[in-house]
Order: C-alpha cells, then structure tokens, then sequence
C-alpha cells in the first residue's frame, strides 16, 4: 500500500523557516517524480513545486520561487521541503503528493499545517 506521512509543520513567525518532510512506503520511491501543493484557508489547491525522481531537476511556482528548495533524499525514501522568509500568505496545509504514471498526482499525505504568524 503506498503511504506518504507529511510532517514537519507548525507555527512559525514572519521571515522564519521550516523544513516540511514526507516519508515514503509501499512503492519504489526513487522511480517516482514528487510534489508539493498547498491550500490556505478557504482557498483552492496550489501546487507549489517539483521534484524529478533523481532529484537533479526541481520546478517551482512564482510565488515560491527563491525562497522554497525542494529535495529528496531516495536512499531514506523522504521528500523534503526547506521553506524560507516565511509570508503570512504561506499559511497552508502541505501536502506532498506523488507524480503518477498516469501523468497526474495519484497519492498523496494526510497534510501538515504550516502557520506563520508573530
């Protein structure tokens, strides 16, 4: 059964960081590209970045672009996202997700909480 656990969220203050992991199982995690997308209160699904399955190639939205770094680590079957100069507009729940064969996100986390205020 393939599994994703998002963790890593929390409170955070204005200009802060945190770093956002998802734990992989159930699947052969290095054959897979991974996401991420977020949704803030009342507000529709972002995507906010990719990763290719070697980890060499990364994409990301314009408004995370510079300040967010994707990465894996395939050897412990984690995604990772570094987020920095936090905005109070970066309040959101994470959710990392799989790049399916299909062409399309088909698995993805539970979802973790990232709240920046001061």
């Amino acid at each position: 059964e393939v599994q994703l656990v998002d963790s890593g969220g929390g409170l955070v203050q204005p200009g802060g960081s945190q770093r956002l992991s998802c734990a992989a199982s159930g699947f052969t995690f290095s054959n897979y590209a991974m996401t991420w997308v977020r949704q803030a209160p009342g507000k529709g699904l972002e995507w906010v970045s990719a990763i290719n399955s070697g980890g060499g190639s990364t994409i990301y939205a314009d408004s995370v672009q510079g300040r967010f770094t994707i990465s894996r680590d395939n050897a412990k079957n984690t995604l990772y996202l570094q987020i920095d100069s936090l905005k109070a507009e970066d309040t959101a729940v994470y959710y990392c997700a799989r790049w399916g064969d299909g062409g399309g996100m088909d698995h993805w986390g539970k979802g973790t909480l990232v709240t920046v205020s001061s």
